[in-house]
């Protein structure tokens, strides 16, 4: 499927499969060098490079410490080790599936090897005020969070 103003592919993600009208959507999109020789053209690959909790930034895995300690306060389980657990993988993208009691979190992972691209699809669908209360800051942090994952995860690659 392409745009037809501009005849360039549109964005398309596992993510929206069960989550079609998200509280919240993002997209990062992220240049691999061609320095990165070669190119690993596995979907699943890039997931786990992008959400290992032991590899990313260091103020990252801050935020996500953070994150573990807060969410008890407004009655959110912590996030367990495989949280970020490829669920399925599609072509050229794999997906991450959470459910929780607070909101349910879909993350679709793409590499376009020819344009030598690194796509990330965040979807959420908050359920409650619980839901809402918890992600009002994560939104805040979210973007630069999965940018500084996925660029570190490119910078590790080449």
């Amino acid at each position: 499927m392409t745009n037809s103003a501009t005849n360039t592919p549109c964005l398309r993600s596992l993510a929206f499969a069960d989550v079609p009208a998200p509280d919240f959507a993002d997209v990062c999109v992220i240049s691999i060098p061609h320095s990165a020789q070669p190119l690993n053209p596995d979907p699943a690959y890039w997931a786990k490079a992008v959400f290992n909790p032991h590899t990313a930034p260091r103020w990252v895995q801050l935020l996500f410490g953070v994150r573990q300690a807060a969410v008890r306060l407004i009655g959110v389980p912590p996030a367990g080790a495989d949280v970020f657990r490829v669920g399925e993988v599609v072509g050229d993208e794999a997906l991450i599936s959470a459910d929780d009691v607070h909101l349910d979190f879909r993350c679709g992972v793409g590499i376009d090897v020819e344009a030598r691209l690194l796509r990330v699809t965040t979807v959420v669908r908050l359920k409650g005020k619980r839901g809402r209360v918890y992600f009002a800051p994560v939104s805040l942090f979210h973007g630069p969070v999965t940018r500084a994952m996925a660029r570190h995860a490119v910078r590790r690659t080449i």
